[in-house]
């Protein structure tokens, strides 16, 4: 790889979205990784969903690659890779419509089903039918998962163990989206795959010391513990790389993804979701599932803007 060849790169950081401080935490990693070693890289921050706006800022840059490090609405369901796409400047990470799929979590479970994977039951309430008055509570068995359908991050998550609690959850999802899911909860391992260049990573066990991986479990130091690669049994690990790969697949994601997961207690493993643009910092989960195969921060950076230039049939190695 010629370092002088892969041109000006900017690195979309920030957004719209309630995930806009985990993004620019991403953002900053993978432009001072690409800076520290010389390359040609600008960091642009995504202030608002002004599509012109971005437009006119993204052109000002004069990238000739986009490294996008934005999570969840704008970033991750398709709306910038439009943009990108109309410009003409290859981007990092799924096109279009996968991205819509991966981060719209009942169209992506349609899909999950449609290719045969496991995955919790689950009722869908839109915001503008629903009453609680004929919500019936008789179909759901208790603790259950009330959760947005178009949220990252466990934004608007919640585990309710009884009817007292559930309408507040139901409240608390339908403010960060007009649609959400009531899902099974399914007591297990939680799990997490990294997909990089169409091929598995190691699998990656989730440990949080609270009751599940919410938004500060995420994000806090030292509220999860991470196994790397997890203590599984070699065939159950081949059977949850083998339903990420396939997830990662049925949406037709490209390049990269993360794929979470759970490990029922009869070993049966259950999709829940993929993040077409996972967090990357040097200490997320795909940098450290690429770690534990040999394959450094900057390493998975150029490996990234690579796959970019590959799904317009240019390597970087012949620009």
């Amino acid at each position: 790889m010629v370092r002088r060849k892969i041109g000006r790169i900017g690195v979309l950081m920030g957004g719209p979205s309630e995930e806009r401080q985990i993004s620019l935490k991403s953002g900053k990693a993978v432009y001072e990784s690409l800076k520290n070693a010389n390359f040609d890289v600008v960091a642009i921050d995504i202030e608002s969903q002004d599509l012109e706006e971005n437009i006119r800022k993204i052109k000002s840059y004069n990238i000739e690659v986009a490294f996008i490090a934005l999570h969840g609405r704008f970033g991750e369901d398709g709306t910038i890779q439009k943009i990108l796409e109309d410009l003409g400047i290859p981007y990092t990470g799924s096109g279009v419509l996968a991205s819509k799929f991966a981060l719209d979590k009942v169209l992506s479970r349609q899909r999950f089903l449609s290719f045969g994977l496991n995955v919790p039951d689950y009722t869908v309430l839109e915001k503008k039918d629903f009453d609680k008055t004929y919500l019936s509570l008789s179909k759901f068995k208790f603790p259950l998962v009330v959760k947005p359908a178009c949220q990252g991050s466990s934004i608007g998550l919640s585990i309710v163990e009884d009817e007292d609690s559930l309408f507040k959850a139901i409240d608390l999802a339908f403010s960060f989206d007009e649609r959400i899911i009531i899902e099974e909860y399914i007591e297990g391992r939680e799990l997490t795959v990294g997909i990089l260049d169409e091929e598995a990573l190691p699998v990656i066990e989730i440990i949080p010391k609270k009751k599940f991986f919410d938004y500060e479990a995420k994000y806090t130091p030292g509220l999860t513990e991470y196994v790397v690669p997890a203590k599984l049994e070699e065939k159950i690990a081949s059977q949850a790389k083998s339903s990420a790969l396939l997830a990662h697949k049925s949406l037709d994601c490209f390049g990269f993804s993360r794929v979470d997961m759970i490990l029922n207690k009869e070993n049966k493993v259950f999709v829940l979701e993929v993040n077409t643009i996972p967090g990357l910092t040097e200490t997320s989960l795909l940098p450290k599932a690429a770690k534990a195969v040999g394959i450094s921060f900057l390493e998975l950076c150029l490996k990234l803007i690579d796959s970019a230039y590959r799904r317009n049939k240019v390597s970087v190695c012949d620009k």
